[in-house]
Protein backbone atom coordinates (compact mmCIF):
# COMPACT_ATOMS: atom_id res chain seq x y z
CA UNK A 1 0.00 0.00 0.00
CA UNK A 2 1.22 3.41 -0.95
CA UNK A 3 0.86 6.41 1.32
CA UNK A 4 0.54 9.85 0.75
CA UNK A 5 -1.08 12.71 2.55
CA UNK A 6 -3.01 12.33 6.01
CA UNK A 7 -2.38 8.83 5.98
CA UNK A 8 1.62 8.97 5.73
CA UNK A 9 1.09 11.97 8.69
CA UNK A 10 -1.01 9.50 10.83
CA UNK A 11 1.83 7.77 11.22
CA UNK A 12 3.68 10.29 12.78
CA UNK A 13 0.90 11.96 15.04
CA UNK A 14 -0.42 8.07 15.94
CA UNK A 15 3.22 5.91 16.58
CA UNK A 16 2.92 5.20 20.52
CA UNK A 17 6.74 5.09 21.50
CA UNK A 18 9.39 5.44 18.73
CA UNK A 19 9.53 6.81 14.87
CA UNK A 20 12.87 5.55 13.45
CA UNK A 21 14.41 6.16 10.04
CA UNK A 22 17.56 5.34 8.11
CA UNK A 23 19.05 7.55 5.32
CA UNK A 24 21.32 6.05 2.83
CA UNK A 25 21.40 9.14 0.49
CA UNK A 26 24.29 11.71 -0.06
CA UNK A 27 21.54 14.11 -1.16
CA UNK A 28 17.48 14.05 -1.37
CA UNK A 29 15.39 16.25 -4.03
CA UNK A 30 12.72 17.99 -2.18
CA UNK A 31 11.03 21.21 -3.89
CA UNK A 32 10.46 22.43 -0.78
CA UNK A 33 14.22 22.87 0.03
CA UNK A 34 15.34 24.08 -3.26
CA UNK A 35 15.51 27.86 -2.14
CA UNK A 36 16.89 27.23 1.08
CA UNK A 37 19.88 25.16 -0.39
CA UNK A 38 20.63 27.78 -2.74
CA UNK A 39 20.95 30.36 0.24
CA UNK A 40 22.96 28.08 1.93
CA UNK A 41 25.29 27.49 -1.12
CA UNK A 42 25.41 31.63 -1.36
CA UNK A 43 26.26 31.16 2.05
CA UNK A 44 23.77 31.76 4.47
CA UNK A 45 23.50 30.08 7.61
CA UNK A 46 21.19 29.39 10.49
CA UNK A 47 21.28 30.07 13.73
CA UNK A 48 21.34 26.94 15.65
CA UNK A 49 21.15 28.28 18.89
CA UNK A 50 17.79 30.44 17.59
CA UNK A 51 16.32 28.07 15.40
CA UNK A 52 12.71 27.19 16.28
CA UNK A 53 9.70 25.64 13.82
CA UNK A 54 7.03 23.17 14.05
CA UNK A 55 9.57 20.35 13.52
CA UNK A 56 11.34 21.25 16.51
CA UNK A 57 8.53 21.95 18.43
CA UNK A 58 6.97 18.50 17.86
CA UNK A 59 10.39 16.93 18.76
CA UNK A 60 9.80 18.40 22.01
CA UNK A 61 6.19 17.86 22.48
CA UNK A 62 7.02 14.19 21.22
CA UNK A 63 9.50 13.81 24.63
CA UNK A 64 7.26 15.69 26.82
CA UNK A 65 4.78 12.26 25.46
CA UNK A 66 7.90 9.99 26.53
CA UNK A 67 8.24 9.09 22.37
CA UNK A 68 11.18 9.20 20.57
CA UNK A 69 12.35 10.03 17.15
CA UNK A 70 15.68 9.56 15.74
CA UNK A 71 17.59 8.78 12.60
CA UNK A 72 21.03 7.04 11.43
CA UNK A 73 22.37 8.59 8.33
CA UNK A 74 25.13 6.71 6.25
CA UNK A 75 27.49 8.98 4.92
CA UNK A 76 31.18 9.16 2.95
CA UNK A 77 33.18 11.90 2.77
CA UNK A 78 33.80 14.52 1.33
CA UNK A 79 30.16 15.37 2.33
CA UNK A 80 27.97 16.55 -0.58
CA UNK A 81 26.32 19.53 -0.64
CA UNK A 82 23.46 18.78 0.47
CA UNK A 83 24.64 16.36 3.64
CA UNK A 84 25.99 20.05 4.89
CA UNK A 85 22.97 22.06 4.28
CA UNK A 86 20.97 19.10 6.03
CA UNK A 87 23.80 19.23 8.99
CA UNK A 88 22.67 22.68 9.48
CA UNK A 89 19.56 21.88 10.68
CA UNK A 90 20.15 18.34 12.51
CA UNK A 91 21.96 20.38 15.14
CA UNK A 92 18.72 22.30 16.52
CA UNK A 93 17.00 19.02 15.91
CA UNK A 94 18.91 17.13 18.37
CA UNK A 95 18.57 20.01 20.62
CA UNK A 96 15.22 18.81 20.70
CA UNK A 97 15.26 15.78 20.83
CA UNK A 98 15.80 14.26 18.14
CA UNK A 99 18.15 10.94 18.15
CA UNK A 100 20.66 11.65 15.24
CA UNK A 101 23.49 9.73 14.31
CA UNK A 102 26.15 9.36 11.45
CA UNK A 103 27.42 6.35 10.11
CA UNK A 104 30.51 7.45 8.20
CA UNK A 105 31.59 4.30 5.61
CA UNK A 106 34.33 6.68 3.97
CA UNK A 107 37.22 4.29 4.47
CA UNK A 108 35.37 1.15 5.48
CA UNK A 109 32.47 -1.24 4.09
CA UNK A 110 28.93 -0.40 4.92
CA UNK A 111 27.44 -2.77 6.84
CA UNK A 112 24.28 -1.86 5.89
CA UNK A 113 25.07 -1.86 1.83
CA UNK A 114 21.91 -2.48 -0.73
CA UNK A 115 19.31 -1.18 2.10
CA UNK A 116 17.27 1.10 1.40
CA UNK A 117 15.87 4.05 2.98
CA UNK A 118 12.93 3.20 5.33
CA UNK A 119 11.37 4.58 8.69
CA UNK A 120 9.80 2.39 11.15
CA UNK A 121 7.28 3.47 13.41
CA UNK A 122 6.93 1.62 17.07
CA UNK A 123 9.45 -1.40 16.01
CA UNK A 124 6.87 -2.78 14.40
CA UNK A 125 5.93 -1.10 10.74
CA UNK A 126 7.98 -0.41 8.09
CA UNK A 127 7.34 2.14 5.64
CA UNK A 128 9.97 1.63 2.84
CA UNK A 129 11.22 5.21 0.79
CA UNK A 130 11.76 4.69 -2.46
CA UNK A 131 13.53 7.11 -4.45
CA UNK A 132 15.22 7.44 -7.81
CA UNK A 133 18.97 7.36 -7.98
CA UNK A 134 19.24 11.25 -7.62
CA UNK A 135 17.42 11.41 -4.62
CA UNK A 136 13.53 12.40 -5.92
CA UNK A 137 11.26 10.22 -3.76
CA UNK A 138 8.97 8.04 -6.23
CA UNK A 139 7.19 7.08 -3.19
CA UNK A 140 6.01 5.79 0.27
CA UNK A 141 5.22 2.40 0.50
CA UNK A 142 3.24 0.08 3.45
CA UNK A 143 5.90 -3.29 3.87
CA UNK A 144 3.82 -5.95 4.09
CA UNK A 145 6.27 -9.15 5.52
CA UNK A 146 8.00 -9.68 8.03
CA UNK A 147 9.67 -6.75 10.16
CA UNK A 148 12.69 -8.65 11.76
CA UNK A 149 15.23 -7.93 9.12
CA UNK A 150 14.46 -4.11 9.85
CA UNK A 151 14.64 -5.28 13.59
CA UNK A 152 18.23 -5.46 12.62
CA UNK A 153 19.40 -3.22 10.42
CA UNK A 154 18.13 -0.81 13.29
CA UNK A 155 20.37 -2.28 15.43
CA UNK A 156 23.45 -2.51 12.95
CA UNK A 157 22.79 1.10 11.96
CA UNK A 158 22.94 2.34 15.99
CA UNK A 159 25.73 0.06 16.60
CA UNK A 160 27.81 1.06 13.89
CA UNK A 161 26.89 5.11 14.23
CA UNK A 162 27.92 8.34 16.61
CA UNK A 163 26.07 10.56 17.92
CA UNK A 164 25.52 13.54 15.44
CA UNK A 165 27.47 16.08 17.95
CA UNK A 166 29.97 13.87 18.04
CA UNK A 167 30.60 13.70 14.30
CA UNK A 168 30.53 16.58 13.55
CA UNK A 169 33.05 18.03 15.89
CA UNK A 170 36.16 19.51 14.29
CA UNK A 171 34.29 19.07 11.02
CA UNK A 172 34.33 21.93 8.54
CA UNK A 173 30.85 22.42 7.51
Amino acid sequence: MLLDGEEWAAKFRDFQQEAWRLETLPQYRVPQEAEEIEAFLSGERIDPHAYSNEYTDDLKQLRREGKSKGRVHIVTRPLSDYLRYEFMYYQPHAWAGEDIRIMDVTDRPNPLAGIQDFWFFDRSEVVLMNYAADGTQINREVFEGDVAPFLEYQRIAIAESVPFEEYVKGLEL
